[in-house]
């Protein structure tokens, strides 16, 4: 017998779902950062920070709470003018933001602070939050859109902070476990430590299946067709949104694509490699065997296979 949607939603809310309150121990922690590292990229330069947008599963309301060694991580995006748009000056700005933030937090320790191909990071130890800080070159004439840079690759493409707010919105009224689906996933993904799955690239996939197959009234059952429409794919099926219709369509030769819903010339999955995908298809492919079997015996020690130790459906 399959797992009711009780069940699942019991696990989620109490073993998944960030807590009210760290939610609101996290925001009192980011507006402290974002008020700080305002004052301080403006301060004496001609960069003007237009707006701050947080961002990521934790603006969406996917966001994990910590469990095992995995981190729980705010995006916190700075739309920035005063920049020359080029990946050089852009890396000269993450840098400088790198800088601004270990002079905000002087007794943190140099680990606590890293510099990513987009984004400069901070974790505070403590609450076991890291906040990635991601600058943006805001568009000329799109106020929501912003220019982002690899800072490896030299490669940019054009973002939107609230438009993928927006779209995970749209998605969980149309469909009301949308959410709690994308925490299962994000979960297994995590348990199991699959390369080159990115929980935006999972945010995409079950945002898919809403829009093809409809609201999920069964989340277990939708849980397992996620899992077989990976594993039956590979991910070798491009993947758009409605979002996109009308606009400019762009020919990719990646992998796996997954078109972004704020912006048709940016593949989101375009770093997931070859093999990657085939790990991936092959994670799903088992996961999918243990679920179906765990669903017709009713063994919610099966479960903890795709989950962990952690999984619970009752006090």
């Amino acid at each position: 017998m399959s797992l009711s949607n009780t069940a699942l939603e019991y696990f989620d809310h109490n073993v998944l779902r960030l807590p009210g309150e760290k939610r609101k121990e996290y925001h009192a922690q980011v507006d402290n950062l974002v008020s700080e590292l305002k004052k301080r990229i403006t301060d004496k330069s001609k960069l003007k920070v237009k707006k701050v947008v947080k961002a990521g599963s934790f603006a969406k309301y996917t966001i994990l709470r910590k469990i095992d060694d995995y981190p729980t991580d705010v995006d916190v995006v700075f739309y920035i003018t005063g920049v020359e748009e080029n990946s050089k000056s852009y890396e000269v700005l993450c840098n400088r933001i790198y800088d601004l933030l270990i002079e905000i937090y002087p007794t943190k320790k140099v680990e606590d602070f890293e510099i990513q191909r987009r984004a400069a990071k901070v974790t505070f130890v403590k609450s076991g939050l890291e906040v990635d800080v991601v600058p943006v070159l805001q568009h000329s004439t799109l106020a929501d859109h912003g220019w982002q840079y690899d800072i490896q690759s030299g490669a940019r493409n054009l973002t939107c902070a609230p438009c993928h707010i927006q779209f995970i919105r749209t998605r969980k009224d149309k469909d009301k476990h949308f959410r709690t689906l994308v925490r299962l996933a994000k979960r297994w993904k995590h348990f199991h430590d699959i390369p080159g799955l990115k929980s935006f690239h999972i945010e995409l996939i079950l945002a898919h299946l809403v829009d093809t197959d409809g609201a999920a009234e069964n989340i277990e059952k939708r849980f397992r067709e996620f899992l077989v429409y990976i594993a039956r794919t590979k991910l070798g099926e491009r993947i758009d949104f409605p979002e996109n219709e009308g606009k400019t369509s762009v020919s990719f030769s990646d992998p796996v694509v997954i078109i972004d819903p704020a912006s048709p010339e940016n593949n989101v999955a375009s770093r997931i490699t070859k093999d990657e995908q085939e790990q991936i298809a092959k994670a799903a492919e088992a996961a999918w065997e243990v679920a179906t079997y765990a669903s017709t015996k009713n063994d919610d020690d099966l479960w903890k296979e795709i989950f962990g130790g952690r999984f619970k459906t009752k006090d």
